[in-house]
Formats: structure tokens, C-alpha cells, sequence
């Protein structure tokens, strides 16, 4: 029962998450409210606020949550497969769409693309992402350090390859939203990782 109440939970947060990004790209950071978002999901303000103390610690929600499926994605690749197949492997899992998505789909890509935009540029919701990235980051850092025999508290490489992983879906990310004709994310996001890849090879084994 314990694992059943944690799995709905979960759907239940990453539910109003992606209801605040979707509402939000549609009309608005600033014209959508927690009540909308509440409704989008079926529960009310106070299961909300119970999830979350913002509508931009909400939409950030998403961004953390997925990137710290790579760490998880990661420690689960074969223990032999080199680290940067490894890592695009992993960083694909977080592009995966969720049943909440298949639930409630984005808008057109032009308008998605154009709303996402958008949002992104909310000064409110930036120092949000920020601290969600570095949250991640440091979650990644943790496993590189693991596949690779690293000590993340003395060596710079774990550190330093999950920060360039970080700038590569950053920058993949952007790319995605001024791409004219549009790019899929599973095209970009390889692309830019395995260009990563070729000039950052990982360490000697100790």
C-alpha cells in the first residue's frame, strides 16, 4: 500500500506540473492561477499547495524531475558500456513523454514552440530552473563518479561532465525553439552529446 500511495503521489505531482507548464504556455505565465492548475488535474488548490508553494516551482518541477532520471537511467546502463554511449542513453529517458503528456498533449509545434519561449524568458520561473538544474547537476555529477571510480568530493571530472552534459541539452533546448524547419528533440539531443563526447574522452581507469 505504501508503494501504491507513493506511485500516485508522484503521478499526481508530475500531473500538476505539466498541466502548469501546458496552461501556462497557452495564456501566460501570469494569467493562469494555482485554481487553473488544479482544475487542469481534478484536485483542488490545497492538494496543490501541498505539492508545490508556487506555479514556477511547478513548472520547474518538470525539468527537475526529468533530469534527475538520467542519474537513475545511468546507474542502470551495463557497467561495460563506455561512459558517453552510456550518458545519451540516459539523457534520452528524460525526453520520454509521460502518461500525463499522452493525457493532455501540447498545443501545434508552432505554437508550443512559440509559448514554451515564452515562458522560459519569465524572469519569476528562471531562478527556479536554476536551482533545479544545479540540484541535477550535482545528482549526475554523484553517478558519473560511481560508473567512473571518481570521488566527487576530490576529483573535477564528475563535475565536469555533468555540467557539460547540462550545457549540451541547454543548448539542444534552444536550438529546439528557433529550429525553422523543426527539430525533434531525439535528433538534437544525441547530436550534441555525442559532439561532446569527442573531445572530452573520460579519465584513465585508476
Amino acid at each position: 500500500m505504501s508503494g501504491l500511495r507513493e506511485r500516485k503521489k508522484a503521478e499526481t505531482r508530475a500531473a500538476l506540473s505539466w498541466a502548469a507548464i501546458r496552461l501556462t504556455v497557452a495564456r501566460g505565465f501570469d494569467n493562469v492561477l494555482v485554481e487553473d492548475i488544479a482544475q487542469a488535474v481534478g484536485v483542488s488548490p490545497r492538494t496543490f499547495n501541498n505539492y508545490f508553494s508556487s506555479k514556477a516551482e511547478a513548472i520547474a518541477f518538470r525539468h527537475l524531475d526529468r533530469s534527475r532520471r538520467v542519474a537513475e537511467a545511468l546507474r542502470r546502463r551495463p557497467a561495460d558500456e563506455p561512459l558517453w554511449s552510456a550518458l545519451i542513453e540516459a539523457t534520452l529517458t528524460r525526453f520520454a513523454p509521460g502518461p500525463e503528456v499522452t493525457e493532455s498533449p501540447p498545443r501545434p509545434h508552432a505554437e508550443w514552440v512559440e509559448g514554451l519561449a515564452v515562458m522560459l524568458a519569465e524572469p519569476a520561473l528562471q531562478g527556479e530552473m536554476l536551482r533545479a538544474g544545479a540540484i541535477a547537476e550535482a545528482d549526475l555529477a554523484a553517478a558519473v563518479a560511481e560508473r567512473t571510480g571518481t570521488d566527487p568530493d576530490r576529483d573535477l571530472y564528475p563535475h565536469l561532465v555533468a555540467a557539460s552534459v547540462n550545457a549540451a541539452v541547454n543548448a539542444a533546448i534552444r536550438h529546439y525553439l528557433r529550429a525553422d524547419p523543426p527539430v525533434a528533440m531525439e535528433h538534437l539531443l544525441p547530436d550534441a552529446l555525442t559532439r561532446l563526447a569527442a573531445g572530452l574522452p573520460p579519465p584513465t581507469p585508476r
